[in-house]
């Protein structure tokens, strides 16, 4: 498990290996994460857009931004969670994800909150995350 808090917003990620979406003789690989976003803070705040920077086993970067999460932009109260599953199909074995949540409050100010760097290996692999 993954985590990291900004202004209160906390991010937890959890990934997980598909192996029978993978196909490695293809240099395929596929993993699925669990985001939970925790307003552990006293505003109300709504997830508004998201970005990625995903680096594979090689070094090659690929930037994702888009409005929300699996199609939706959740509201979070004081105190709520909102929790969704995604992928990322890599070529290499190996690789990271880091990241952001553009966040709105009621005022209308927008911030970003922190999505923690998390590794993406092969079940008994491990690398560090830079």
């Amino acid at each position: 498990m993954y985590s990291a808090t900004t202004r209160d917003i906390e991010v937890r990620v959890r990934p997980f290996y598909l192996e029978e979406r993978s196909d490695p003789a293809e240099s395929r690989y596929v993993w699925g994460y669990r985001v939970t976003v925790w307003n552990h803070s006293g505003e109300f705040v709504q997830l508004m857009s998201r970005y990625w920077r995903i680096t594979d086993g090689t070094g090659h970067v690929e930037e994702v931004r888009g409005a929300g999460v699996v199609g939706d932009q959740p509201e979070l109260d004081p105190g709520d969670s909102y929790e969704y599953t995604s992928g990322c199909p890599l070529t290499t074995p190996s690789g990271f994800m880091v990241g952001s949540y553009t966040m709105r409050n009621a005022k209308g100010e927008t911030f970003d909150v922190a999505i923690p760097a998390f590794s993406l290996d092969l079940p008994g692999e491990r690398r560090t995350v830079n």
